[in-house]
């Protein structure tokens, strides 16, 4: 008799301070950790796990609006899975994990999505930047082009 092995889907979000990692199995967070540090020196290091322990079909990550070096590096990284290991990744939107808030972009400027576009918008006082894992991941809507969505502010 043959036993078919669960697949996970790993969640990443590198624009969080600190990082987000969850792991899903069935689109229901099984596990989650938070990151200090780059993504360049921590990311690859905490996902290595859940890659060498769990048959891993897809990852997700936020592609988009927010920290343009943390979301190219992600992007790479998760290419090279792709190519390497052969697991596809899809991304998402920052607005997603964050209920719709402004976007941390620089200084007093905000990432703000009013209908479908997205724009930058100043702000005098500090917006608090919280993001966080879906507990089911079925919600979410998955961006099959995958590439990085930079939307550079006016400068």
């Amino acid at each position: 008799m043959s036993t078919v092995l669960p697949k996970y889907t790993i969640l990443i979000n590198t624009i969080a301070t600190p990082l987000q990692l969850g792991l899903y199995c069935a689109d229901r967070k099984i596990s989650a950790v938070t990151i200090e540090g780059q993504t360049s020196e921590s990311l690859l290091q905490a996902m290595e796990k859940w890659l060498d322990n769990y048959m891993v079909e897809k990852c997700i990550y936020v592609n988009g609006p927010g920290s343009y070096m943390a979301i190219k590096l992600t992007y790479l990284m998760l290419r090279t899975l792709e190519m390497v290991r052969g697991i596809p990744f899809f991304g998402i939107s920052a607005f997603e994990l964050n209920g719709g808030k402004p976007v941390k972009a620089m200084g007093n400027l905000y990432f703000t999505k009013e209908k479908e576009t997205i724009m930058t918008k100043k702000f005098d006082e500090k917006v608090k930047q919280e993001f966080w894992l879906p507990d089911d991941l079925s919600a979410l809507s998955l961006d099959r082009e995958n590439r990085p969505h930079y939307i550079l502010p006016a400068v």
